[in-house]
């Protein structure tokens, strides 16, 4: 088939790697404009459109994909279905029905469960032990469109968002590639997703990755690992933000009040409304991330200093 590939960040290029290395043809990639990154805040292309200029394939940048120039473009392209991958984009209606086979998107979950902006990261945040990726039928409600496939992942108790979600893109590549083929050869049609077990996934802010110390050590764990690496999760020591990596529930060492630091040779420990956490590295503003041991020494932390 004829393919528009669609997406933007590094999530989306074992997708495309798949599909160029298939019997599909890409004949063309959308991807969001460049965008300023870095400490310079140069504008750079995506991901996508750095592979997609690599393999010499056409890369359309339109500010919004409702751009006329790129329905024009659309049109002419005449491609036979349109792949999706975290594109970071609303298709409009009347480019749904324009390829035959319409746009087929790779979503990271099990839908229904977790639509939305944020699957694996609320995956992650619920406890959930099983998650993975589903192929579905673009349409215009939110990742509610008829699915063709699933593939499933076993979310491990160590697991950050930004791990799972590698797995997941893996995987995931082989999924929407085997899509492709099935509606290619015709054998393959769209399932509508059942009523029951629908879940909400919206984007997380750095508002909600504030880890809040009354809670218990499970719910402060699975928070800073479904915000691991984005959008990070942070609390506050000396009115100071200082950001977290993974932290470990440890139910070995003795209670200690909510928000407490206690620093010992072993190791650094925070008081939650459960076990205390052992915290892992951390990130003072200016700095880069460190173990939390020399953190500890670094500040000269005190008996009883709190996170808030």
């Amino acid at each position: 088939m004829r393919l528009l590939f669609a997406g933007t960040p590094e999530v989306a290029l074992p997708s495309l790697r798949a599909l160029l290395a298939s019997s599909h043809h890409v004949v063309a990639v959308l991807t969001r404009p460049d965008a300023r990154a870095g400490r310079g805040r140069r504008l750079e292309p995506s991901c996508v459109a750095d592979l997609a200029r690599e393999a010499g394939i056409e890369t359309l940048t339109p500010p919004r994909p409702s751009d006329p120039a790129f329905l024009a473009r659309l049109t002419e392209l005449a491609v036979d279905c349109c792949p999706v991958v975290a594109y970071g984009g609303l298709i409009p209606v009347q480019a749904l029905s324009m390829p035959a086979h319409g746009w087929v998107n790779l979503h990271f979950s099990l839908l229904p469960a977790w639509r939305g902006a944020a699957p694996v990261q609320h995956a992650v945040l619920a406890g959930d032990e099983i998650t993975g990726a589903s192929t579905f039928l673009l349409e215009e409600g939110l990742d509610t469109g008829p699915v063709y496939g699933m593939v499933t992942e076993t979310i491990g108790p160590d697991d950050t968002s930004g791990a799972l979600l590698a797995r997941l893109s893996l995987s995931g590549a082989g999924l929407l590639k085997a899509t492709m083929d099935g509606i290619e050869q015709g054998r393959l049609s769209a399932e509508p997703q059942p009523a029951d077990g629908v879940s909400h996934a919206p984007k997380l802010t750095p508002a909600d990755a504030r880890v809040d110390w009354t809670t218990p050590a499970m719910r402060v764990d699975r928070l800073v690992r479904a915000c691991t690496p984005a959008p990070g999760a942070w609390t506050t020591f000396r009115t100071q933000r200082l950001k977290l990596g993974p932290v470990r529930p440890d139910a070995h060492v003795c209670s200690l009040p909510c928000g407490t630091v206690e620093s010992a040779p072993q190791g650094v420990w925070v008081g939650t409304a459960s076990t205390p956490v052992r915290l892992g590295e951390v990130q003072q503003a200016g700095h880069r991330m460190m173990p939390a041991q020399a953190w500890a020494r670094g500040v000269r932390l005190e008996p009883g200093e709190t996170l808030v």
